[in-house]
């Protein structure tokens, strides 16, 4: 079976977890801390804290900011639902924006209307932006909307470690940026992620918000100074993460190189959208549009027959049972989301992959579709 995603793990990472796991001490220590450096020197931002998953880092990052009952968050409708569940863990109210249909990012011109036409009772606090599959939003845009109507702006950079816009990082332009290391990730700790500032008070809360609000004092006591989660990472999580970001720059160009090959294949088929190439994408996954004409599931099912794992890509909110209840009176209309939800399939892609393995992907999608 061509796998959809593939994780990389060495033998030498296998050994260094295995030192870590002898030592007996396993929970946020010395390679947490190393791993976190190495974090803020490769993305060039002044704090990181790594937690127990991406969705821990997107729930600390609220949590930072107070955002909470009585708010509204602007969210895009076509993204993994841990972006919006957040928001609703916080009592917060979610704010569907649809997406561009070409990158899958959110839509600046759609955002700036949704906060200009926006009338429910909860005040308008943050933007929660997606760089969907790795492919960096639009920055610029979305942090002069924020800064007009005076916006928090927290990145979902689940998918987009190494993704740059401008030739700065994502996560690093907004208030907070929420990192993942989940296995279908470009680099993995099994589970785990991190947040990422510039701001010293906010690194400062979100600290204290993995670790149950423990408080060290000078002499070596601590005190509980406010209400956390216990979300923090484990050593033996850190150091697989401090092994895979010595590679990391290696694997985003064979990504990029894969990409371009799957392009090359696909580009003349009438049938397929490919997404728009953009400056800085990390190529997390790669997903192409069919045409309405053709089932989406049907063609996963008929490409796992030959072999070949492939997937739907994301999920339009609206589409999903909590949201489509919970928010039906907005009379949201996504239909960008929509369609990129049941039409969206995401190819196998990952360093490992062999150009051969994509021609014969190609080959397959191509019977399939004509």
């Amino acid at each position: 079976m061509i796998k959809l995603s593939q994780p990389i793990i060495s033998e030498e990472e296998i050994q260094a977890v295995s030192e870590v796991l002898r030592t007996g001490m396993l929970v946020q220590g010395k390679y947490v801390a190393e791993f976190e450096e190495s974090l803020k020197a490769y993305m060039n931002v002044q704090h990181v804290v790594a937690v127990s998953s991406g969705t821990a880092a997107l729930h600390i990052a609220l949590a930072a900011l107070n955002i909470g009952e009585g708010d509204a968050v602007f969210v895009p409708g076509f993204t993994f639902p841990a972006t919006a569940n957040v928001v609703e863990i916080q009592k917060a109210r979610t704010v569907l924006v649809d997406v561009d249909a070409k990158t899958y990012n959110m839509d600046p011109d759609k955002l700036e209307e949704a906060i200009k036409n926006y009338s429910e009772k909860e005040k308008p606090k943050a933007i929660i932006v997606v760089h969907e599959f790795g492919a960096p939003a639009n920055m610029t845009r979305i942090m002069e909307i924020a800064n007009k109507f005076n916006l928090f702006v927290v990145e979902d950079a689940a998918c987009a470690l190494g993704a740059k816009w401008n030739g700065q990082h994502v996560g690093t332009f907004g208030d907070i940026g929420c990192f993942s290391w989940h296995p279908r990730k470009a680099i993995t700790t099994g589970e785990g992620g991190a947040v990422v500032t510039n701001n010293e008070a906010l690194s400062y809360k979100m600290n204290l918000l993995r670790n149950h609000g423990i408080e060290r004092n000078e002499d070596g006591s601590m005190d509980f100074v406010l209400p956390g989660f216990n979300y923090r990472l484990t050593e033996f999580q850190a150091v697989l993460g401090i092994h895979q970001l010595k590679h990391f720059d290696s694997w985003v160009q064979k990504r990029s190189e894969l990409v371009d090959y799957y392009y090359e294949l696909l580009k003349n088929c009438s049938n397929i959208q490919l997404p728009e190439k953009i400056e800085g994408h990390a190529w997390q996954t790669l997903m192409v549009v069919l045409d309405t004409s053709i089932n989406r599931n049907d063609c996963i099912q008929k490409l796992k027959n030959k072999g070949i794992e492939a997937n739907l890509g994301a999920h339009s909110l609206i589409d999903l049972n909590y949201y489509k209840s919970k928010y039906s009176a907005d009379n949201q209309i996504l239909n960008i989301s929509t369609n990129l939800f049941k039409q969206g399939l995401a190819l196998p892609l990952s360093p490992v992959l062999e150009k051969s393995e994509i021609t014969n992907i190609s080959k397959e999608i191509k019977l399939l579709i004509r």
